[in-house]
C-alpha cells in the first residue's frame, strides 16, 4: 500500500489500537460523568495525569506494578468522588458552565500541586519485567508485549462495564437516570448516590488510563493536558453522553491518528480534528448521540 511494508503497516495497525484503547477509558469517563449529571468534566486530563503519579508513588512503596493496578483506580475515583460531593454537587442544576469552570479551575490547582511535590520534569516508568519483550505475530512483525496487556486490560474492563450497566438493577438506574433523573427520583431512589458512584467510576477509568499509559508515555505534569482535548474529540464524535459511541469513537479516531502518522506525519496532530469536523458536519450530535441532555 503506498510503498509501505505489510509489516510496517500491521505495527501501526495495532499501535492505533492502543492509542485507540486509551482514548476509550478516558472517554467513557467523560461520557458516563456527562450522560448523567450533564458535567463537563475538565479536570479528567488532570486525574488521568494524577493517576499516572499515584502508580509512581506505588512504584516507589511498594516496587509493584500489579499493586498500582488494583490502587490506582481505587485512590483516583476516591479523589473523584470527594470533588463531587464537596464541590461539583453544588453546581447541579445550574448553568453548566458553571461546572465547567470549575473543574478547569480543579485542573490548573492539580497540575501545579504535581508541579510542587514532583518537579517540573518527567519521571521515567517501567513496564513490568513480566511484560517486557514482543511477541512475534506469524513472522510478521513484532509487537510489544505491554501494549498487548493494554488492549487486553482494556477490552475486558470495556466488558465489564458493559455487563454492569446493561445487566444490574444499578446499572439500570443510572442509564434511567441518564434518560430522566426526575422519574428516578420519584421511584424512591437517592439519585444523590448514584451521582457519587458515576463520578467514581468515570474518574478511576481516568486514573486506569493514566497508570496503563505511564510505561509507553513517561509520567509528567503536562501529560494530561493534550490526552484531555484529544478525549474531548472522541467524546463529542461518538456522541456526548453514549458509551457505545466513545468505544467506536475511540478505536476510530485511534487507528486515524496511527495511519496518519505512517502515510502523512505532518497532519498527524491535527488530523483528529480534521475528522470531528467532517463527523459533526455529516451529524452534529455525534455518531451515537443522546438527545435532549442539556434540556
Amino acid at each position: 500500500m503506498l510503498g509501505i511494508p505489510v509489516n510496517m503497516l500491521l505495527f501501526q495497525i495495532f499501535t492505533g489500537l492502543v492509542l485507540g484503547m486509551i482514548f476509550v477509558l478516558l472517554a467513557i469517563g467523560l461520557s458516563l460523568i456527562f450522560g448523567l449529571l450533564t458535567v463537563v468534566n475538565f479536570a479528567h486530563g488532570a486525574l488521568y495525569m494524577w493517576g499516572a503519579h499515584v502508580a509512581l508513588l506505588c512504584m516507589g512503596a511498594f516496587g509493584n506494578f500489579w499493586v498500582g493496578l488494583i490502587i490506582v483506580p481505587l485512590v483516583i475515583g476516591g479523589i473523584g468522588m470527594a470533588l463531587e460531593y464537596f464541590l461539583v454537587r453544588r453546581l447541579y442544576g445550574l448553568n453548566p458552565d458553571y461546572p465547567l469552570l470549575l473543574t478547569f479551575g480543579i485542573s490548573l490547582i492539580m497540575i501545579e500541586a504535581i508541579r510542587i511535590f514532583f518537579g517540573t520534569t518527567g519521571h521515567p516508568f517501567n513496564a513490568p519485567s513480566q511484560l517486557q519483550g514482543s511477541i512475534n505475530f506469524f513472522g510478521l512483525f513484532s509487537f510489544p508485549l505491554y501494549r498487548i496487556f493494554v488492549i487486553l486490560v482494556t477490552a475486558l474492563v470495556i466488558f465489564f462495564l458493559w455487563v454492569f450497566l446493561e445487566k444490574t438493577n444499578v446499572g439500570l438506574i443510572i442509564r434511567g437516570g441518564t434518560r430522566n433523573s426526575e422519574m428516578v427520583r420519584l421511584l424512591g431512589i437517592d439519585i444523590s448516590k448514584v451521582w457519587l458512584m458515576v463520578f467514581g467510576i468515570g474518574t478511576g477509568l481516568a486514573g486506569l488510563a493514566g497508570i496503563l499509559a505511564a510505561p509507553m508515555r513517561g509520567v509528567y505534569p503536562e501529560m494530561g493536558i493534550a490526552m484531555l482535548v484529544e478525549s474531548f474529540v472522541v467524546t463529542v464524535v461518538g456522541g456526548m453522553g453514549s458509551l457505545k459511541g466513545a468505544v467506536v469513537s475511540g478505536l476510530l479516531l485511534g487507528q486515524v491518528v496511527s495511519l496518519t502518522s505512517l502515510f502523512i506525519p505532518e497532519a498527524s496532530n491535527i488530523i483528529i480534528f480534521v475528522a470531528m469536523a467532517v463527523v459533526l458536519l455529516i451529524k452534529p450530535s455525534g455518531l451515537f448521540g443522546i438527545s435532549g441532555l442539556l434540556e
